[in-house]
């Protein structure tokens, strides 16, 4: 609060030194000052406004496990961060954190996920490094390891190391605590990784009899099952690890995938949809149920469906190219082949493109001259190539070679040649691309 200055000016004549007024003045101000003094602090409470109280860690830490609850995965990454700049040292908040960033990749599209997986790695190497022997730092060290072995985003020369160093943390870990479910069934997930399919799912089911009422040790018996195509048997267990944690939405997507593998649509679509409720509760917008969502139209050939749950999934980021490529996909399947290289440019090579809450993203070569005029362009750069990029790269060269745009379609496949060269399937596009650029350049030069 602001102290009222005087309106009395200070430069006027004086007057006579000692009258009455002037004694009981005087009074009045020593009493004021005995005042000030005794209640100095709260007057400069008074002027400076009530101070703001500084939280600390630990109300970070109860506030991430709030957002966790509620199925707010980055708002409590967010609040794991913050809770670690006052004690960066923490070893479990480090260890919880590197966990959450491995889910959270879950719902990322794979270039983004796979940044989200190297700071789970960053993060349980510290905690490793500052507690080696606890069996828990071991286990999620396995974990995060595993993940980043299995991404679609990892460079191939990577994969193996990353698998080797998590199976030697999974031992680790169980060396420690034989009796550690976590370890128990990240090492259940490993030995599915390395196809070793009995005995991951021979650990797996002792990491669900050990600790039945962990979220973790059912996922990963789900995840066995679902890798040897026992769907059924895999949707039951997704189930009871979404009971125990109801707001893990990768959960509802894995469900979802699992009865669309049983051609179960109507009730793949029905988990998709549980997952993007949920978000729609809290206030997220993940485009991952909407892109669930659109595959699985496409499955069913309703193509309209599913290019219309791509573009809200586009509208939630659209700076993301890989979901450029998954609208450029899905519009490719519906034979609306000139609409699909727009999209697909984006995702391979990059773009400028413009966007309008009402339009949408709008491609340069679509814009009217007012969209160009009145809206900011905004740049979206193409996706390396690998694993998770490469349908992008084959489906756009492609459909270059078709319109006889053979200058852009020769670079991208060069780069498949280069990368993908034993992959027969790979190649045997590329090389019937390059049959139908050979066609396109006789007809030209017999005109």
């Amino acid at each position: 609060m602001k102290v009222p200055s005087s309106d009395r000016s200070v430069f006027r004549k004086r007057g006579q030194m000692f009258t009455i007024t002037g004694v009981l003045i005087i009074i009045a101000l020593i009493a004021l000052n005995i005042t000030i003094v005794t209640t100095a602090d709260n007057l400069e409470e008074m002027i400076s406004g009530t101070p703001t109280p500084t939280r600390s860690s630990n109300s970070f830490l109860a506030e991430a496990q709030a957002l966790l609850e509620a199925g707010n995965l980055g708002g409590a990454i967010s609040a794991y961060q913050e809770a670690l700049s006052f004690n960066p040292e923490n070893i479990e908040a480090l260890t919880d954190l590197a966990r959450l960033q491995v889910y959270y990749s879950r719902l990322l599209t794979p270039n983004e996920g796979y940044k989200q997986l190297l700071a789970a790695k960053e993060n349980i190497d510290l905690a490793v490094e500052l507690a080696p022997e606890v069996s828990k730092v071991q286990a999620v060290r396995a974990l995060v390891l595993d993940w980043l072995a299995t991404s679609p985003s990892t460079p191939f020369e990577d994969r193996d190391p990353y698998l080797t160093e998590a199976n030697s943390a999974a031992t680790i870990a169980l060396q420690l605590d034989n009796r550690n479910a976590l370890a128990l069934a990240y090492r259940a997930e490993i030995l599915a990784d390395q196809l070793r399919f009995d005995q991951a799912t021979q650990l797996a089911q002792q990491a669900v009899a050990l600790e039945p009422n962990l979220m973790d040790t059912h996922r990963v018996l789900a995840y066995v099952l679902e890798s040897t195509r026992y769907y059924s048997q895999a949707i039951e267990e997704y189930k009871a690890a979404a009971a125990i944690e109801p707001n893990m939405t990768f959960l509802y997507i894995s469900i979802g995938q699992n009865y669309r593998q049983l051609e179960l649509y109507d009730q793949a679509l029905e988990y998709f949809d549980r997952a993007a409720s949920i978000n729609k509760n809290i206030g997220i917008e993940d485009p991952l149920p909407y892109l669930a969502i659109a595959k699985t139209y496409t499955r069913q050939g309703e193509f309209f469906a599913a290019a219309r749950n791509a573009e809200v999934a586009l509208s939630f980021d659209y700076t993301n190219p890989d979901l450029y490529g998954q609208l450029g996909y899905i519009r490719s399947q519906a034979r609306n082949f000139e609409g699909s290289i727009p999209m697909l440019e984006c995702a391979v090579v990059g773009c400028e493109v413009l966007y309008d809450e009402f339009f949408g993203v709008i491609p340069l070569v679509d814009a009217s001259e007012e969209q160009l005029a009145s809206l900011e362009r905004i740049r979206v750069e193409g996706l390396a190539l690998n694993n998770g990029s490469v349908v992008y790269y084959y489906v756009y060269s492609s459909m270059l070679a078709a319109f006889g745009l053979c200058d852009q379609a020769d670079p991208i496949m060069e780069q498949l040649e280069e990368l993908y060269g034993g992959d027969a399937t790979i190649m045997g596009i590329v090389n019937e691309n390059r049959q139908v650029c050979r066609i396109f350049a006789e007809q030209e030069a017999d005109n």
